[in-house]
């Protein structure tokens, strides 16, 4: 990032390297590419009309949303397929849905876990005389949505789709969220092996009762990133790929010049012990990390002329709501100067964010908008 365009920027804002977040799509559709597998991203991270175009552009069948309301703004901004990978057990939220759908022609699939949410599932696309894809949610170690491949409802909830006349079974989906807690790269990897080994499972078991298993979808970026065993599984869901962040870096999936999605901060403050910044809570966020990753501090901060040198960091270990925490230990930096930090977790950030500030290697910036920021219906 050139430093001289970054100096000319009010703070605190969220930026993002284009250049790398380019790369950062491109690398993820060629590993999909060699392991034979579509890509399904997750926007999530970035809920950006603009850089779901760039995913959709490099290859991705479609896109993966959380949260309903988050799903529509998508959907109604043309994607060609939504997977909403959430139980969605309320039928206002799921005829929301239904109906967007319906209007621009979007190929909606949902997911669900439990009788009730198959129930309201089912209802509401009878309601609408739609024919809706469904997933069942399996869990392979997260333990928090889903059911164990051994599971006795497995079965009976697989075969109520099938046999549905407004539900079909679209297959089972899965998300390896744990991975984000693991030591180290290789750990991630036994998460993803054991990850197949369990869906595969799921899959042979529902396969013996006679019922089709179109697809087996999984995703996260530690597993995508660092795993090796493919077999059966016919798309990926990565999300936080697209910006990176402190958890990749911890597990030596991405290096800090993978790093697209930067906090620019300004500092308003210092004493003996702390660069105070212009950056708190309400702009980092809180978060250690996903599902438990474990990071100390709240982020890295960087002189701008530091470029891609990992010994440069102060750790930002304290925030209150308007104000960042810098241990400044022996550096030289004083109020007025600019840093760059990195976030621990890259998906609240930009959440928080109305826009983000895109640059290019020329120098030239672009304002996109968060288009589905807030969304938590």
């Amino acid at each position: 990032m050139n430093p001289a365009t970054l100096r000319s920027l009010e703070t605190p804002r969220v930026v993002v390297d284009h250049a790398r977040l380019a790369a950062n799509i491109a690398r993820m559709a060629d590993l999909a590419r060699a392991a034979g597998v579509a890509v399904r991203p997750h926007i999530k991270t970035h809920k950006c009309r603009e850089i779901a175009r760039m995913q959709l552009a490099a290859g991705a069948v479609g896109l993966t949303a959380s949260k309903p309301d988050e799903a529509l703004v998508f959907i109604e901004g043309g994607a060609p397929s939504v997977t909403v990978a959430y139980p969605v057990v309320d039928g206002r939220k799921a005829d929301r849905l239904l109906e967007a759908a319906r209007d621009t022609g979007c190929d909606l699939r949902m997911l669900a876990d439990s009788a009730q949410g198959v129930a309201a599932l089912e209802a509401a696309a009878a309601r609408h005389a739609f024919d809706l894809p469904v997933f069942l949610k399996i869990d392979v170690g997260l333990h928090r949505c889903g059911l164990v491949p051994d599971h006795p409802d497995l079965l009976p909830l697989a075969r109520h789709i099938a046999e549905s006349k407004s539900l079909r079974l679209a297959g089972i989906l899965s998300h390896a969220g744990h991975a984000y807690g693991a030591k180290d790269a290789a750990q991630v990897r036994e998460i993803a092996r054991d990850e197949n080994r369990l869906m595969n499972t799921a899959a042979t078991r529902l396969r013996g009762e006679g019922l089709d298993v179109p697809e087996i979808s999984v995703g996260s970026t530690p597993t995508v990133l660092a795993g090796d065993a493919w077999e059966g599984i016919t798309e990926i869901r990565p999300g936080n790929y697209v910006f990176m962040d402190r958890t990749p870096l911890r597990l030596g999936l991405a290096g800090l010049a993978d790093m697209a999605l930067w906090v620019l901060a300004t500092v308003v403050s210092a004493n003996a012990d702390w660069l105070i910044v212009d950056a708190g809570s309400k702009v980092l966020s809180s978060d250690g990390g996903g599902h438990g990753s474990a990071l100390d501090g709240h982020g890295l901060a960087f002189p701008l002329d530091a470029g891609d040198d990992l010994t440069q960091a102060l750790p930002v270990l304290r925030l209150s709501e308007e104000h960042g925490f810098v241990q400044r230990g022996d550096s030289r930096l004083g109020v007025g100067d600019l840093l760059k930090i990195l976030p621990n977790h890259s998906c609240p950030v930009a959440n928080l964010a109305e826009s983000l500030t895109l640059l290019d290697e020329d120098g030239t910036t672009a304002e996109w908008a968060v288009a589905a920021r807030g969304k938590v219906f």
